[in-house]
């Protein structure tokens, strides 16, 4: 029993969300043309079903607490949402200072004492996506720290 186009994307939506240039790469393979997926797509929007908004906002919701801006930001042009979709799901979240600091604590919660460990603290921040200045920031140890490293 082979399935419809339609039912294909619903399955799909049912599981999670996906942006618009994401579900239409996962449909491609099982379409009869190009017109019938745009099709499919423009009518799954205008139903409310198909949304980059929404997709940018619950990946943002669900990723911000391990991950900064930049690598968020950076996973939803890879799927396919525009900047300014990204941009505005971005502006929902909590202060990156706060996530960075969140994140830091639960991999070291102990200020860097040499450089090496400060390099080492440094990449694991900047490998999830947290801005240099962000970084700078917490090692600091910002302004709920007595005592400041380096």
């Amino acid at each position: 029993m082979s399935l419809t186009l339609r039912q294909r994307a619903l399955g799909l939506l049912a599981r999670r969300e996906h942006s618009r240039a994401e579900l239409a790469r996962k449909l491609a393979a099982h379409a009869e043309s190009e017109e019938e997926l745009v099709a499919l797509l423009d009518d799954l929007a205008a139903r409310r079903q198909l949304s980059d908004a929404r997709y940018a906002a619950e990946r943002v919701a669900f990723r911000s607490r391990r991950y900064g801006n930049a690598r968020l930001a950076q996973e939803l042009r890879q799927a396919g949402v525009a900047s300014d979709t990204a941009e505005a799901a971005l502006a929902e979240t909590a202060s990156e200072l706060e996530r960075a600091r969140q994140v830091w604590q639960k991999k070291f919660d102990q200020l860097p004492v040499d450089l090496p460990e400060r390099a080492r603290q440094t990449r694991f921040l900047a490998g999830r996506g947290f801005s240099s200045a962000t970084i700078r920031q917490v090692l600091k140890g910002g302004a709920d720290e007595d005592e400041g490293a380096f």
